[in-house]
């Protein structure tokens, strides 16, 4: 009760204002005119529908299943429209916890299962499911540490939450021991592995790659991409640009209203900035689209991964390494960690926390035979590659 009435609050609230009233009323005018059976997928943003794409394709070519895909973000919305064209998809916004727009929904769409990805846990919707005699599962499953101090003092609320959920696929042991602590009945808890490692990377030939290059005068410079930037990170990034001959930085923010912030700062540096007006050579360019930014890293000498130098938590760190980049990255790493720890243990990444680092990084890339990267690469991939098929024959099969 004391949770709903709050959420009345914050939409209340949300409405008076012009922009915060079209965010929820977007949310909110759910498309109901649907007679088919659906297995609901959530994701949150971006990330998230950039992961569940293998999962989703398995579904498609092995079921006849219908998927109703939401998420919360104007990016992951604008994203999922791209990568999911399939006419079995249906692509809605999340109704953000909204008990009236959600009792709705499960009341005239057949729905069949519902999937939480990896930390999407709203009570509303997991309470309506599971009234309305859903399965509830949440994939590839994490918690992180400082979610974990957090979620520790709502131990008593989570657990009556969990037990409505029918399984838990979980990315890792630690995962698994931290959500089991959290009031998950054990029994209904599996490590299945990371989806991540299933992630499918578009494929760009020489022909792309080359327009990119000439587009933007490349010529004989090396490409260094700093991908999924943040706020505070750029003066980092520019501080080694500084100090480096004959390249070319590609910053690709993670949110595109910063775009004009971040040209400021390299206005005050005195750098020529890339503009569709002017056709000459420049040392930087800011990417302001999304779902471009695979492209860049296939094109990249050397790769940054953001969310990293400040304490964000990281973003992935397996798309360069899906174009045999090997990507610097920071020591902020808690929604990543699994990941960044098998990357350092296979020696193809690079975790920094001085700009001698970020520098030394460099200067070893240069040097790296890159059919031995390659090999180190693909093995690491190989060996982390089950996880697909796990949730799939748990969930769905």
């Amino acid at each position: 009760m004391i949770y709903n009435i709050f959420l009345m609050i914050i939409y209340a609230i949300g409405m008076l204002f012009k922009r915060h009233r079209i965010f929820f009323l977007k949310r909110f005018n759910f498309n109901l005119k649907e007679d088919k059976e659906y297995i609901w997928l959530h994701c949150a943003s971006v990330g998230e529908t950039n992961l569940i794409k293998p999962f989703i394709n398995k579904i498609l070519n092995e079921t006849n299943e219908n998927i109703l895909l939401t998420v919360i973000t104007e990016t992951g919305y604008e994203n999922a429209k791209k990568k999911y064209t399939d006419t079995r998809i249906k692509l809605e916004y999340f109704p953000l916890d909204n008990p009236f727009v959600l009792n709705k929904i499960f009341k005239q769409m057949k729905i069949k299962k519902v999937f939480l990805i990896e930390t999407e846990i709203w009570k509303n919707f997991i309470n309506i499911a599971y009234k309305n005699n859903v399965k509830i599962y949440l994939i590839n499953g994490r918690i992180s540490d400082k979610s974990y101090k957090i979620y520790l003092k709502f131990k008593f609320i989570l657990k009556k939450i969990f037990d409505k959920i029918d399984l838990f696929c979980m990315q890792s042991n630690i995962d698994r021991e931290r959500i089991i602590k959290l009031g998950a009945k054990k029994e209904k808890v599996v490590n299945t592995g990371n989806l991540k490692f299933s992630i499918e990377l578009e494929q760009y030939d020489k022909k792309e790659l080359n327009e990119i290059k000439e587009m933007y005068k490349i010529e004989n410079k090396k490409v260094f991409v700093a991908g999924s930037t943040r706020d505070g990170e750029e003066e980092i990034l520019l501080n080694i640009f500084d100090k480096l001959e004959n390249t070319i930085l590609f910053i690709v923010p993670r949110h595109l209203e910063r775009v004009e912030k971040i040209k400021e700062l390299i206005k005050n540096r005195n750098y020529s900035l890339y503009s569709k007006k002017e056709n000459k050579n420049v040392d930087i360019v800011i990417i302001d689209k999304i779902g471009v930014l695979r492209k860049f890293y296939a094109l990249s000498d050397i790769s940054f991964v953001g969310g990293t130098l400040v304490n964000i938590g990281g973003h992935s760190l397996l798309e360069p390494l899906g174009y045999n980049k090997t990507p610097i990255f920071g020591k902020y790493l808690q929604n990543v960690k699994y990941i960044s720890e098998k990357i350092l243990n296979y020696n193809i990444g690079y975790k920094v926390e001085s700009e001698k680092d970020f520098l030394e990084s460099i200067k070893k890339i240069e040097m790296q035979d890159k059919k031995d990267v390659a090999k180190k690469i693909k093995d690491f991939f190989n060996e982390n590659t089950e996880a697909l098929n796990k949730v799939f024959n748990l969930t769905i099969k």
